[in-house]
């Protein structure tokens, strides 16, 4: 029970329940945090049979989850007003993070992505999936709403500086991300329907023109997409395995740890990326209705959380941060099932990964802090 019913003589009055009392106390919301703990238990069995049952992988991925729960907790309590004042410091640093990447970052799988810090290795591109947005935010909060010429203007610059950056270690994918990120703070600002449809149209030029920049293996990427079998054994492989493996699941699947296509290891990046298909074979249409579901859930209840924050600074951080986890799922079951291109986006709380869940829980903490201000300033 939420409240407790205390009666003294005539009178009766309602407290707080214990367990009520503790999240009041954290600065949580216990809705959002039992929603995202599902799909992390939900992402652990999973993940369990696409590592091949391999348990140190399972272990490594709870000890990241262990840690962006602390970080969600602990960004939970942090003052909106500080949050406020660090933001242009935040994002500041990490664009001199990514600089710093780009001379003496440590590189891996082709890509120049991460700083090695001895103990281990950190991705500031990851940080810059939060402060864009914060930056956006805060650039708007005193600014007329909706944006007018001038202050898009000003926040296509700070999009994509970091966006440049991030693409040229070379990283499509969380450079995408970023990108969106920041357009959805634009977005909730309330841009008009016509300034939309006239930055989608420079979009479309600008990758027109960024074609000629574009890495051999992001071009095949993309004509991958649109024709798959042009390359069955290269480029199209993983799309082609990934949709073999969804469409042989059915609707209730083959049985976990039973799907052929993983445990065989037809299936590439079936503990990462493409684990969405891992899904579809071994727990069938019913399993990835169920996920989708619950991912349906949390979104929804960030969307409401955000509804209610205190002012605009907090309305554009929290809804963007809210519906960033649906443009995530969105993109990797698009890949997945070969409705988008191949980009490398994991699948929330599920793919294995160590900055990307990290930097997600600490974005949820940040929208459950924005909330519980407002709701100590109402009280």
């Amino acid at each position: 029970m939420i409240y407790e019913e205390i009666s003294s003589g005539s009178r009766t009055r309602r407290t707080l329940s214990g367990a009520a009392r503790v999240l009041l106390e954290l600065r949580i919301d216990g809705p959002l945090v039992v929603g995202l703990s599902l799909i992390a238990a939900y992402g652990l069995v999973v993940l369990y049979s696409a590592s091949g049952q391999s348990t140190p992988t399972v272990l490594r991925t709870v000890a990241r989850l262990l840690v962006g729960a602390v970080a969600m907790l602990l960004l939970a309590r942090v003052n909106p007003n500080f949050l406020r004042r660090s933001t242009p410091w935040l994002y500041a640093g990490g664009c001199l993070l990514l600089v710093i990447v780009a001379a003496i970052g440590h590189s891996g799988m082709g890509a120049q992505r991460w700083l090695d810090l001895g103990l281990f290795r950190f991705q500031p591109s990851e940080l810059m999936k939060l402060a864009v947005p914060m930056m956006c935010a805060w650039y708007l909060h005193e600014r007329p709403l909706p944006p007018n010429w001038l202050a898009l203007g000003g926040m296509s610059l700070l999009i994509l500086l970091p966006v440049a950056l991030v693409a040229l270690q070379p990283d499509l994918g969380t450079a995408a991300l970023i990108a969106i990120a920041g357009a959805l703070v634009i977005v909730l600002a309330g841009m008009r329907v016509r300034v939309m449809l006239a930055l989608l149209a420079l979009a479309g030029l600008a990758a027109w023109f960024g074609w000629s920049f574009m890495h051999d293996y992001q071009r095949r990427r993309v004509l991958t997409f649109l024709n798959p079998q042009t390359d069955p054994l290269g480029a199209g492989y993983h799309i082609i395995q990934s949709q073999i493996a969804i469409g042989s699941g059915g609707v209730f699947g083959k049985g976990w740890m039973n799907g052929s296509q993983a445990q065989l290891e037809f299936l590439p990046e079936r503990s990462t990326d493409f684990i969405f298909a891992v899904i579809g074979e071994e727990f069938g249409l019913i399993g990835l209705l169920l996920l989708l579901l619950l991912y349906v859930f949390v979104v929804g209840r960030a969307v409401y959380l955000a509804t209610q924050t205190q002012d605009t600074f907090a309305r554009l951080l929290a809804g963007s941060i809210a519906l960033t986890l649906f443009v995530y799922v969105f993109i990797n079951a698009g890949m997945v099932t070969g409705l988008l291109p191949v980009v490398g986006v994991p699948l929330p709380l599920v793919s294995y990964g160590g900055s990307s869940v990290v930097t997600l829980l600490a974005g949820f903490g940040i929208l459950m802090a924005l909330y519980s201000r407002r709701k100590l300033v109402g009280s």
